[in-house]
């Protein structure tokens, strides 16, 4: 790294002011978006790199998506770099050429002044729906990318300020809700260009040759503070495997493996050993792979490092080809997303053992995902619905689990009740924490959400991707596993229990329940005060028969019956261990 004598509070203010332009981008999407699914629930993500394409800081937005923006702007360049003129936007969602999958479109604006190219303003938006074979475009049952909609390479939108109409109208026709797509690009458009005004406003305030000096000590400054924390960590080799409970086809169980060699101040998470390619939907591409393993070991880094391209230097991810974590064409890759969300966990298993006080036990499993999509009977009007249910952190090594919040890779929200009844044929029967889904420990998990819902629509197809149906969240340092997810079919009627993976045709008055796992629990269950035993009880978290079971813990009394009970009292009520 280059040794440059630059002022330190001019290097804070330039990295504060590379944050701030990243949340007013981050903002405006959520402002000026069309579909619930990016405005309410928050699927999208903003970032903003330099001119060979490296990210300077990122939104707090979706974690999981911005480590793959090194990938798809390499792919980027690869196509156009050199040729780039002021007013041109490049867009892509090729899950292999740079993309994760399908819904998800990167949109790239290079940032000038005359005609040189200073930047990128770059953000990703998860579209509602991208055309293929089921509404949603998301499904986990397809065998092959062909299945699973449009597929964009890197093409310009805009040329020198021009808007390439081929491309919009092949969108439009491909697409069930072209309104909502075409208003959510229109979104991005006009983001990218809140991140290039204010991107060139800092250029005029401090001058093109010094803020590339700037730019440079950012990223070294990542560096060195990645690096302070990994020599700090003992060396070795550390593995883990957590599973996927299949891949929608078969329930057979799906093994990732990682194993982590702390070399130094470097890391190298090698996945070999992980499952091969899958029929279903669930493979995830390198760069999904790699954004999933950035995002869990900087979780176990200090606060105080930045978001940029500097951490990744000191983290090496290797996956054989071939792999569920590097799958060759034409394996489908819409749900990619759970298996991202495994592969984190799977780190962050290992990392336990390197840093066991600074990496909490799994949660909820990353959100489920819920569709229905349809067309309205008597007008045609399409509808597609897509729920994420954010759910529950696993129990940390000093604090008990969070509930009704998103996965820590995520940073969504889950769609209110009124909006989601608002917009489409469907009534939420139940919204609510599960009773006893928290692992046990010193610290319990957080509680997972129960949603039901009921269609009002005369038909529609159903999507669930869901998971931890088998192996249910992981606890830490002797502390128990959640309760593993269920889903319900018709609870009222002669319900079928349904797997974690499901396409299928359902009709009016059908109903859908699931109910998520909870997060892991955290040290032993027998250490934990029985008066925060009792509030747990009280506060219909857990029954008594699960603290009985969990916590050795056996009430002497209703303590539902005197809900205004002082910690003390509730504590006198409960029989000693």
């Amino acid at each position: 790294m280059t040794q440059r004598n630059l002022d330190p509070i001019t290097l804070a203010v330039v990295s504060s002011a590379l944050d701030t332009i990243v949340d007013e981008m981050a903002y405006t999407v959520m402002r000026t978006s069309r579909s619930p699914l990016v405005r309410d629930v928050l699927d999208y993500s903003c970032t903003i790199c330099d001119a060979s394409g490296r990210i300077l800081t990122q939104a707090k937005t979706v974690a999981l998506h911005l480590g793959a923006v090194p990938d798809a702007i390499e792919a980027v360049l690869e196509a156009y770099g050199g040729t780039f003129v002021p007013g041109d936007i490049v867009i892509l969602n090729d899950p292999y050429q740079g993309g994760m999958h399908l819904p998800d479109i990167f949109m790239f604006k290079p940032i000038f002044t005359g005609d040189t190219l200073h930047g990128f303003s770059v953000v990703i938006t998860h579209h509602c729906d991208m055309g293929g074979r089921v509404p949603g475009s998301n499904a986990a049952d397809s065998t092959e990318i062909f299945q699973e909609g449009l597929r964009i390479p890197p093409l310009k939108l805009y040329e020198a300020g021009v808007r390439n109409r081929t491309l919009i109208d092949i969108i439009r026709k491909n697409v069930r809700v072209p309104d909502l797509v075409i208003g959510d690009i229109e979104s991005q458009i006009a983001t990218c260009n809140i991140g290039e005004r204010n991107f060139i406003d800092l250029l005029e305030r401090y001058g093109e040759s010094e803020l590339r000096d700037y730019f440079d000590e950012l990223i070294d400054y990542g560096e060195t503070l990645t690096r302070k924390v990994i020599a700090s960590w003992p060396d070795g080799e550390y593995a883990f495997t957590d599973y996927i409970d299949g891949d929608g086809f078969t329930r057979e169980q799906i093994p990732i493996t990682v194993k982590l060699t702390v070399d130094g101040d470097h890391v190298t998470a090698d996945f070999e050993g992980s499952s091969p390619q899958v029929r279903g939907a669930i493979n995830s591409t390198m760069s999904f792979t790699k954004s999933s393993t950035y995002l869990a070991i900087r979780c176990a880094l200090d606060q105080k490092v930045p978001n940029n391209a500097g951490v990744y230097r000191c983290i090496t991810v290797k996956a054989p080809l071939g792999s569920i974590l590097n799958p060759q064409m034409p394996a489908p890759v819409a749900a990619r997303a759970l298996t991202g969300y495994r592969t984190v966990d799977t780190v962050m298993g290992a990392l336990a053992q390197v840093v066991p006080d600074k990496v909490r036990a799994a949660g909820e499993g990353g959100n489920t995902v819920i569709c229905f999509g349809g067309y309205d009977k008597e007008t045609r009007e399409p509808f597609i619905m897509v729920d994420m249910i954010n759910g529950a952190w696993g129990a940390r090594a000093d604090a008990d689990g969070i509930e009704g919040i998103t996965n820590p890779s995520q940073n969504m929200s889950n769609m209110p009740i009124e909006t989601l009844e608002q917009r489409y044929p469907v009534r939420m029967e139940e919204y609510a924490f599960r009773e006893d889904s928290c692992g046990a420990g010193r610290y319990r998990g957080g509680l997972g959400l129960v949603r039901q819902y009921r269609l009002l629509a005369d038909e529609a197809i159903l999507q669930l991707r869901s998971d931890r149906y088998v192996n249910p969240p992981y606890g830490l340092g002797g502390g128990g596993p959640a309760a593993p997810a269920r889903n319900v079919f018709n609870p009222d009627a002669e319900h079928e229990d349904l797997p974690s993976k499901v396409t299928r045709t359902v009709h009016t008055g059908d109903v859908l329940r699931h109910e998520q796992p909870g997060g892991g629990g955290h040290g032993d269950p027998l250490e934990r005060p029985v008066e925060e035993v009792a509030a747990d009880v009280l506060n219909q978290k857990i029954s008594p028969a699960f603290a009985k079971a969990q916590f050795g813990v056996v009430f002497a009394a209703d303590l539902s019956a005197d809900p205004d009970a002082t910690a003390a009292r509730r504590a006198e009520m409960a029989a000693a261990r």
